[in-house]
C-alpha cells in the first residue's frame, strides 16, 4: 500500500492525472450537469457532484499508471534474475 501511494504522488503520474481529469470531467460534467449549468441552476450539492465526477478519471488515470509502473518493474526484476 505505501508503494501505491508512493508511485502515485510522483509528479509524472500526478501531472497526467490532471490532464485526464480535466479533459474527461469536463465531457462528464457537460453530460450529467449542463443542462443545469445553461439554467443556472448549480447549487452546492451539484457543484460538489462536479467535483467528485472530476475525481473519477483522475483517480482511474493513477490507479492505471501505478499499476503499469509496477507492471514494469516486475517485468525488469524478472528480466534481471532471468539473465
Amino acid at each position: 500500500m505505501k508503494e501505491l501511494f508512493r508511485l502515485a504522488r510522483k509528479p509524472s503520474v500526478v501531472k497526467r492525472a490532471l490532464k485526464f481529469a480535466v479533459v474527461v470531467g469536463i465531457v462528464l460534467i457537460s453530460i450529467n450537469h449542463g443542462d443545469a449549468i445553461l439554467k443556472g441552476e448549480v447549487t452546492h450539492r451539484r457543484l460538489f457532484q462536479m467535483a467528485l465526477t472530476v475525481m473519477v478519471p483522475y483517480v482511474v488515470s493513477t490507479l492505471s499508471s501505478v499499476q503499469a509502473m509496477r507492471e514494469r518493474a516486475r517485468v525488469e526484476t524478472v528480466r534481471t534474475l532471468d539473465s
